[in-house]
């Protein structure tokens, strides 16, 4: 049976997407920007570069021009698709490739040039820290310091170039892991208060407002409805008191998930009535999902305490062919007046 208030929490929901999409059109601006801007460099149209490219920078500005390209790439895939599983690894090989830019353009222009460019790597730092929170600011700066010790050791600035860019790995990425773990603190409350408002808080079926969303979803298509109530349930909170009884109605709302059949779905109306809807079911299916239901709900319960009960159930059902409009209230009404009719002819017996 379909129980629809128990589903796995959704990895990505449209908070998460939305953010996903952000990074990904703020990546694609920032790197076409970063394409124009190595076109114009190498140009030597203006003051930005030096009259001569050496022979590595050329190389290193068409590498440059290539990683940049392909980083676009996927980014525009992963905006795309920010909730499939590849999302994270088209995220970490654009912080791969954006990485490797700025380490090449940094090494060559600080060796064969003035500039001081330095400064760039806290941009990769940065970028990392916003896809991968602390670890991957770590991870970066941890590369592109040995980069730079490596290819650049000549440098005066590495004293510098090590104490920025572990505080700007530091900052950025401690803030960054916080506001992730804020968002998924949110997410998580955001998805407990929704299933608060759908669901029944004793037994964890579905309420009546999400059955009625589901049913809408199933409109014109054929439907059975059951309206279950159970007989000896007074009796049981009488007896043994409303504890008890609460522990029978979640023992029959898992004997319900597991009776109802493939495809059903079984919620509370309230006290011990029960409506379990059968999408695309005749009445041959509806009448063999009765008796697997009866034949569930009438074994012993075991409540605890040396308690042990045994409950029947009535049941009321109304169908609706393939084409038909007829709603959920109209379905309800038809199987509760059915039901109550089974339960008075079992009280006249």
């Amino acid at each position: 049976m379909r129980v629809i208030g128990r589903p796995a929490a959704p990895m990505v929901d449209d908070s998460l997407r939305s953010r996903r999409r952000t990074v990904e059109a703020a990546g694609l601006a920032s790197r076409s920007l970063g394409l124009v801007l190595t076109a114009v460099y190498m140009s030597g149209v203006t003051d930005l570069a030096p009259l001569v490219l050496s022979d590595d920078m050329a190389t290193v500005c068409r590498l440059a021009l290539a990683l940049m390209a392909g980083a676009n790439v996927l980014a525009l895939l992963a905006a795309r698709n920010p909730s499939t599983r590849r999302y994270q690894l088209w995220s970490a090989l654009q912080v791969l490739l954006d990485t490797v830019t700025i380490i090449a353009f940094v090494a060559v222009s600080e060796r064969d040039f003035t500039q001081t460019t330095w400064p760039l790597l806290g941009l990769s730092i940065s970028i990392a820290a916003v896809r991968h929170q602390f670890l991957g600011a770590l991870l970066t700066f941890v590369a592109t310091s040995a980069a730079f010790v490596l290819l650049v050791p000549d440098s005066p600035d590495t004293a510098f170039v090590l104490g920025t860019s572990a505080m700007t790995a530091i900052i950025a990425g401690s803030q960054s892991t916080a506001f992730a773990r804020q968002l998924t603190t949110l997410q998580e409350t955001r998805r407990a208060l929704q299933h608060q408002a759908t669901h029944d808080g004793l037994t964890g079926l579905p309420n009546r407002a999400h059955l009625d969303e589901y049913a809408a979803r199933l409109t014109g298509g054929a439907l059975g409805v059951l309206v279950l109530d159970l007989n000896g349930f007074k009796q049981v909170n009488d007896t043994y008191g409303h504890a008890a009884g609460d522990r029978l109605l979640h023992e029959v709302a898992i004997r319900l998930a597991e009776a109802g059949g493939p495809g059903t779905t079984a919620g509370r109306l309230g006290g011990d009535e029960f409506l379990i809807l059968l999408p695309g079911a005749g009445a041959g299916a509806v009448a063999a999902a009765c008796e697997r239901i009866r034949d569930t709900i009438r074994r012993p319960a075991d409540l605890g305490d040396g308690i042990v009960v045994t409950v029947g159930v009535s049941i009321g059902v109304a169908l609706r062919a393939a084409g038909d409009q007829t709603g959920l209230d109209a379905l309800t009404a038809e199987a509760d007046a059915a039901m109550y009719r089974e339960k008075q002819a079992r009280r006249a017996a």
